[in-house]
Order: C-alpha cells, then structure tokens, then sequence
C-alpha cells in the first residue's frame, strides 16, 4: 500500500514533466493573437469604417487587402530574405507566418477605399454606401 500514488497526483506530475518541451514548441506563435492571427480594430466612423491592424516587421509587399461583396480580408504573408537564411544564427526569435483575418461590412462601398501601412499599423479606411432596400414588396390577388 505504501507504494501506491493516487492517480491525480500522478497526472499532474506527468503533465508537469512535458512543460518546458510545450513552451519550446509552442513560443514561435506567441507573437500572433489569441484568435489565430493579428489583433484587428474595426471602427465604425459614421461615413466610414476604420480598420487598423497591427502589423509589427511586416512589409507592405507582404499585406493583401481586398473588398469581396462587403466582406474585408486582410491577408499576411511574412517571409525571411535569403540574406537572412544565409545567416548562422545562434539564437533567433523572429520567425515566417502566414495569417487572414476577415470581416463582413455589410454597407461598404468598392470605391474610395484607402489603406496605409506606418509603423507597423495597417489603416484601412472603408467608405459606406448608402442602403438600397432589396426588398420589393409584392401584393397577392
């Protein structure tokens, strides 16, 4: 009996053995959010949405953006140069990813969009058209 160990301690003792291998696998996607990708921040301005997304190292030839029947993507792709793979690094924490986030607008106009990309923040402006009633209403006989 003196060598029996109940169960749960003997769980949590095996969890706790894997740690540092789960914070070593898992320390390349810290730097993304939480939903899988960047943080985003979709204000409504009255006359337009304002998208801001936060994009730290990334490059504007890395940024896709595009308006599809009312529904904004914002693409990432962040690769390294070959410049950089030719380096022997000893230690390194920047890493390449890819990431799209979405979000449907439901009155937004194809024209008049702008985007910016300063400091690592990602401003898309987003004009508002104005709504037409797609319901006709029909009179029965």
């Amino acid at each position: 009996m003196t060598n029996m160990v109940p169960y749960d301690r003997y769980a949590r003792a095996l969890s706790r053995a894997f740690d540092p291998f789960d914070d070593f696998f898992m320390k390349p996607f810290t730097t993304l959010s939480a939903e899988g990708g960047f943080d985003v921040d979709v204000e409504d301005a009255g006359d337009k949405y304002v998208v801001s997304a936060e994009l730290p190292g990334v490059t504007k030839d890395q940024v896709d953006v595009e308006l599809n029947e009312g529904r904004l993507s914002i693409s990432v792709d962040k690769k390294e140069s070959d410049e950089k793979k030719a380096k022997n690094f000893i230690h390194k924490e920047t890493s390449e990813w890819q990431a799209t986030r979405g979000f449907y607008l439901k009155d937004a106009s194809t024209t008049g969009l702008t985007a910016k990309l300063d400091g690592g923040v990602l401003t898309v402006n987003v004009p508002k058209q104005q709504e037409t009633n797609n319901v006709t209403k029909i009179t029965i006989d």
